[in-house]
């Protein structure tokens, strides 16, 4: 995974549907040799909740949320894990390939750059160290894995799933930037909602401008590429809704 340039495609909100078409999309052009090794952030619009691939249980109430006058959708992920609020958060995507080591191992080879980038912004991240317990509750944010990336108050940051295809991968994972506590209550009532306290200064469209440009920068350094901007173009739409 080195000097290879990495495509970067720019922030896009887009349902959670949407979302996970273009991750699984990314992935199967690059598993068949048809694209680069590929990061992006997005977000999702409407908020959301998105399932584990393998995920079978959750709440009924679920299918009846809503916020901002918008029903919560719920979406299946293409990658492992535990279910997710999608809102007030960002999620980041790298499709990659040519990386060796346990499954653990490539987690922690590609959540370097979201360490060394929070880091550039004052903020210390740590992998968590739950086990295989997590699978028995729905609430991805709940426990924290080795996959995972924790505040020093303990609350966790970050939440990364994978997926491989013939040797290549897919992770992606949702940042809680500015989670609200309230919607967090109604959609994990057993669950204490997060504390979290970035010491960023910046709200809204500009934290997550400022987080974005300090993980495409460490991910330039940690994966030692040039990130090219190129969004996606209007074939390749047709192609990912297709």
């Amino acid at each position: 995974m080195t000097n290879n340039k990495f495509r970067l495609i720019p922030l896009l909100s887009a349902s959670g549907k949407v979302q996970m078409a273009i991750d699984a999309w990314l992935l199967e052009q690059h598993r068949l040799g048809l694209h680069p090794p590929t990061l992006r952030f997005y977000t999702w619009s409407p908020a959301a909740i998105s399932l584990g691939y393998h995920q079978r249980r959750w709440p009924d109430f679920w299918e009846n949320l809503s916020w901002e006058n918008s029903r919560l959708d719920l979406v299946r992920r293409p990658t492992g894990g535990r279910a997710v609020l999608h809102q007030g958060d960002l999620t980041y995507a790298i499709i990659t390939s040519g990386i060796t080591g346990s499954r653990i191992q490539v987690y922690q080879k590609l959540c370097e750059f979201l360490i060394a980038g929070w880091r550039s912004l004052g903020v210390n991240l740590h992998y968590g160290t739950t086990g295989r317990g997590y699978i028995h509750n729905p609430n991805c944010f709940a426990t924290a894995t080795g996959a995972d990336l924790l505040l020093e108050n303990g609350s966790k940051l970050i939440g990364s799933a994978q997926v491989y295809r013939d040797g290549a991968i897919l992770q992606h994972g949702s940042m809680r930037l500015q989670p609200d506590r309230s919607l967090f209550s109604q959609v994990f009532p057993e669950t204490p909602p997060p504390m979290i306290n970035l010491s960023v200064n910046q709200q809204g469209e500009s934290l997550i401008e400022t987080v974005m440009q300090a993980l495409i920068s460490a991910a330039e350094t940690c994966f030692n590429t040039q990130l090219v901007m190129h969004p996606l173009t209007d074939l390749e739409w047709q192609s990912i809704q297709a």
